[in-house]
């Protein structure tokens, strides 16, 4: 446990760094426009099935001069700024500093590196009008439930949501039902915020049609606004 004097030569300072990666972020990200979060797993081979759809995605926004954002790191989030680095787009990667797993990739054209994991996480949803979430781990699922967590609570506008990859979503997706909904834990509905989709064109097509929805460019909801 730290006591008073290790505040006062550690924590104000500390305060000031979260405040430079918000500062500096936000600054970035607020010239990017309308951008599309992909979120997925670092450990997924460029042979893999969703590797190349992430890449396909990426593509596909970047041709509709939608931003595409990820985490910055290999595996999903480097198929997505693949595609979208390829395409001519703006290709996003909020790198994060991690003892393993995590070197940013060379296809995110707009790097900007964090410390913070929760710094990094408000930047994804702050400036995103759309999440697509590829089959991952530990950090896409948590993701998946802050996202969907914020649009449940009506903290953020309701984004489309998309869960790329029925087989792999299924189990959870049913469990959420079986257990979630069914004990009332959930609201009757609530599950009806996600998207399940295997088709790379109907998820251009859902945030291309939110877009429309929603209006051009400079009217469109941002979250935290």
């Amino acid at each position: 446990m730290s006591d008073g004097n290790t505040f006062i030569r550690e924590d104000p300072w500390r305060i000031f760094r979260i405040m430079a990666e918000f500062v500096d972020s936000f600054q970035t990200m607020s010239q990017v426009g309308p951008a599309v979060t992909i979120f997925g797993s670092a450990r997924t081979k460029p042979t893999d099935k969703y590797y190349r759809a992430a890449m396909e995605i990426g593509k596909g926004l970047a041709k509709h001069n939608l931003a595409v954002v990820t985490g910055g790191g290999p595996g999903i989030m480097e198929a997505a700024n693949k595609g979208a680095a390829h395409a001519g787009g703006k290709s996003v990667g909020l790198n994060i500093e991690l003892p393993h797993e995590q070197n940013g990739n060379r296809f995110a054209n707009i790097p900007i590196h964090f410390h913070y994991f929760f710094a990094r996480k408000v930047c994804f949803v702050k400036y995103s009008i759309g999440f697509v979430f590829m089959p991952g781990g530990f950090g896409t699922l948590d993701e998946l439930f802050e996202v969907l967590t914020l649009v449940q609570t009506q903290r953020i506008p309701q984004f489309p949501l998309i869960l790329f990859g029925s087989e792999h979503w299924k189990g959870l997706l049913a469990w959420m039902k079986a257990r979630l909904e069914k004990e009332c834990n959930i609201s009757p509905g609530d599950l009806d915020l996600l998207k399940v989709t295997d088709d790379v064109e109907e998820v251009i097509t859902i945030i291309r049609e939110y877009e429309r929805r929603v209006g051009p460019p400079g009217t469109l909801p941002l979250a935290f606004a």
